[in-house]
């Protein structure tokens, strides 16, 4: 690929949200408006490399894209007919330039559209993330195949139903009315942490951490902290994933091996990204504690700490119970478990553990066994402990997990 077509994809990543979004809002059709913006953006391959890169690349893409929309309405002889609003609606923006440095924030408007529609309920979790990365991140269908490690055809697929679901339920283009506005953006924040999550901790393949979806969806969560300044939500799952993401570069060595938190260079943890997740843990507080910013809070208790041993277990046992007082699962009463067991030593840990052992959703969880494994080894029961060691190993699908999982049951 050449450095010309490096860049044009460089900035479809940050611009296609945006004309995809605009066209979405004038021809009420979300298949359309992604196959506009996409002869936009074969256009601009072709144009480009010869004409060089224009000032303001997104405008050039909108007037391509417009333009497309007008002969496919003219082709299609429904201008003077029932699209003559949408003929007026595309003619309107003659200037494109001009409407979209003056109109920006009725284009934030549109992006935000666009992600509630991505992320509706009414999609399959797999068809939400796949279509707001195609259509919000402006991930080819072969790019999300490859982070996702699933075959290119089922990524199409789903991309394609989801598209057909929405023409289908006659899904509005709209800001969802105030009583459902906060499910559509639970169903937005939980696409973009599903998203981190693969990256951060990829369940599937040889990697232990993929950073290019780690990327995109820190890339979704600040454009969704400025398309949604007042929702604190958003501020607290920017701030998670922030301070996580601090750590990436030190969770696994030069082999892709992983590194135990309590094993990691803390010198080399991302200063500015610890700062980002902190400013905006800041801005989540102030209007309350939430879901998202109380995880980021546990994070923060991370990053604060100097070393391992200074981190305050107390702290992150008593955020833990005030996360299972919101959100009670069993996954959470899990990660108390570990906290109480460095707080309170393994034995405390551990009861707490054995009390979820018949929890059907930590069945096939293999962090589960892997948890349980560590505290009976800090309490000399080796045996019991490599047993736990091997079945966690059995449960992931992760190939790097499932060797530091059988290298400690044999050992």
């Amino acid at each position: 690929m050449s450095s010309t077509h490096r860049t044009i994809t460089e900035i479809w990543r940050t611009e296609s949200a945006k004309v995809v979004a605009v066209l979405t809002r004038i021809v009420r059709d979300v298949d359309l408006a992604e196959e506009l913006a996409q002869d936009a953006l074969v256009a601009a391959l072709e144009e480009w490399p010869r004409s060089g890169i224009p000032d303001r690349p997104a405008a050039w893409l909108m007037t391509t894209a417009k333009n497309r929309a007008l002969n496919t309405l003219h082709r299609q002889k429904m201008l003077a007919r029932k699209h003559a609003d949408l003929g007026r609606e595309l003619d309107a923006l003659a200037d494109v330039e001009d409407a979209l440095l003056a109109r920006m924030d009725d284009v934030r408007d549109d992006v935000l559209r666009l992600l509630f529609i991505a992320c509706h309920p009414v999609l399959s979790t797999e068809a939400r993330v796949a279509l707001t990365l195609r259509l919000v991140g402006g991930l080819a269908t072969d790019e999300i195949a490859r982070a996702f490690l699933v075959p290119e055809p089922t990524v199409a697929q789903r991309i394609v139903r989801a598209k057909r679901t929405i023409a289908e339920e006659k899904l509005a283009f709209e800001m969802p009315e105030t009583e459902a506005l906060g499910e559509r953006l639970r169903s937005v924040l939980e696409v973009v942490y599903l998203v981190f999550n693969e990256g951060y901790a990829a369940t599937a393949g040889e990697d232990l951490v993929r950073a290019d979806l780690v990327s995109e969806a820190l890339r979704l969560g600040r454009l969704l902290a400025e398309l949604a300044p007042a929702e604190r939500e958003v501020h607290g799952l920017v701030a998670l994933m922030e301070l996580q993401a601090s750590r990436l570069a030190t969770r696994v060595d030069a082999s892709g091996e992983p590194v135990l938190l309590a094993d990691q260079d803390r010198s080399r943890w991302d200063a500015l990204a610890i700062r980002r997740g902190l400013a905006a843990l800041s801005s989540a507080e102030a209007a309350g504690a939430g879901y998202y910013a109380l995880q980021a809070e546990i994070a923060a208790c991370h990053a604060r700490a100097t070393t391992f041993v200074e981190t305050d277990w107390k702290r992150i046992a008593s955020l833990y119970e005030a996360l299972a007082d919101i959100a009670p699962s069993p996954v959470i009463a899990l990660n108390h478990a570990v906290a109480v067991s460095r707080a309170d030593g393994p034995a405390a840990g551990l009861a707490l553990l054995d009390a979820l052992a018949n929890e059907p959703a930590l069945a096939r969880y293999h962090l589960f066994p892997s948890a349980r494994a560590d505290l009976l080894e800090q309490l000399g029961r080796r045996d019991e402990a490599r047993g736990e060691f091997a079945r966690a190993a059995a449960m992931t699908d992760n190939g790097k997990q499932r060797a530091r999982l059988m290298a400690r049951a044999r050992g």
